[in-house]
């Protein structure tokens, strides 16, 4: 009596249905759980949350936020180089029209004074956008370079000046390529490109003043 039209009951075909679930393997049904599970968290994870999490107290100390970009104290650092640098290069790049003895050596030196000045006014721009305040006068180093060369004439002076400014240009060279290379802030990358330019172009300027001892100059690092 309770066959249907097609010869089976509905109280068999209920049946059927659950012994082909029983036929399920604890395995399987412990492996089909987990993707339940896998897929659950994969939409807890996907839904909108409504925002990231703020990356400001995430950030280093010393850093700071500007509309350029995070600004750190290597940037800040790279600004007030950059600026010593052409506190005591101006004015010795002017000294050596009246004390060198060779005239290469005169014409490096206002090469220097005029480079200098247009990077002196770019520096200052760049840190007055970023809130950086400079220095007024040369590091204690460049102060005793300067009474050092004040003290020479003649060809002393033209190999003491060749020598110490490119000792110097090596060791700034150092850390404004450093800067470059990781700036998070798009001022600073685009200053310390022009500051990266300007600085090779002075190592070779005073190269070719034939008066550079490479022996003095600090080995590279080893290979690591």
């Amino acid at each position: 009596m309770f066959r249907t039209l097609f010869g089976r009951s509905r109280r068999t075909g209920r049946a059927d249905r659950f012994a082909r679930f029983g036929r399920f393997g604890s395995g399987e049904l412990l492996l089909f759980g987990s993707f339940l599970a896998v897929a659950a968290v994969a939409v807890v994870l996907v839904a909108p949350s409504g925002g990231l999490p703020a990356a400001s107290g995430d950030a280093p100390q010393g850093w700071i936020q500007t509309q350029y970009g995070p600004l750190s104290p290597a940037d800040r650092d790279f600004l007030v180089k950059v600026r010593q640098a052409g506190l005591w290069e101006i004015p010795t790049g002017q000294q050596a029209q009246q004390r060198a003895d060779g005239k290469r050596v005169k014409e490096v030196g206002m090469h220097l004074v005029t480079d200098h000045l247009k990077l002196d006014a770019q520096v200052r721009s760049v840190a007055g956008q970023l809130g950086v305040v400079l220095p007024s006068q040369a590091s204690a180093d460049q102060q005793r370079w300067m009474a050092e060369l004040s003290s020479a004439f003649g060809t002393d002076y033209d190999r003491i000046f060749a020598n110490r400014l490119r000792q110097a240009h090596g060791k700034v060279f150092t850390a404004v390529a450093a800067v470059r290379s990781g700036t998070r802030n798009d001022l600073i990358r685009s200053f310390a490109q022009r500051a990266v330019e300007v600085v090779m172009k002075h190592m070779t300027l005073l190269e070719s003043t034939g008066l550079v001892d490479y022996t003095a100059l600090p080995e590279p690092p080893a290979p690591q």
